[in-house]
């Protein structure tokens, strides 16, 4: 396990503005603490550094996992897993509500892998948005 240092740890969730940078969930109002996630993973020879850093809920973070490439439900070819640090959300994804809808072979192929529509997420959105918390702004 890499220790990351407080500091850089404070950067990245400042950056984030304490959301999850793959499915824009809130931190506020969760019971488990987000987790800071490797982008590149460190097995495949990623840095611990903030250009390689994003925040990310516990979900999002588990099943990403070391995976880089991961398949379009539409089309079944390998892309590479939504990159927060090189690529822009809402070019690749929009909001339908509480579901998150992909506009790219990444869009749609992050949104499968780490299954950002599952019914508990869905769920958790609807109460945030009564909370004001969501959409995202």
């Amino acid at each position: 396990m890499v220790t990351i240092p407080v500091a850089l740890r404070r950067l990245v969730i400042q950056r984030a503005a304490d959301r999850c940078e793959y499915c824009c969930l809130s931190q506020a109002g969760q019971a488990a603490t987000f987790h800071i996630d490797h982008i590149t993973p460190v097995v495949a020879g990623g840095t611990t550094t903030v250009n390689n850093l994003a925040l990310a809920c516990v979900s999002c973070s588990l099943r990403k996992a070391a995976r880089q490439l991961v398949e379009d439900p539409e089309t079944g070819e390998k892309v590479p897993i939504f990159n927060p640090r090189q690529q822009v959300w809402i070019e690749h994804f929009r909001w339908n509500g509480v579901q998150v809808v992909g506009l790219t072979a990444t869009g749609r192929a992050t949104i499968n892998a780490l299954n950002m529509n599952r019914a508990i997420i869905l769920t958790i959105r609807a109460e945030e948005e009564f909370l004001g918390r969501h959409p995202p702004s």
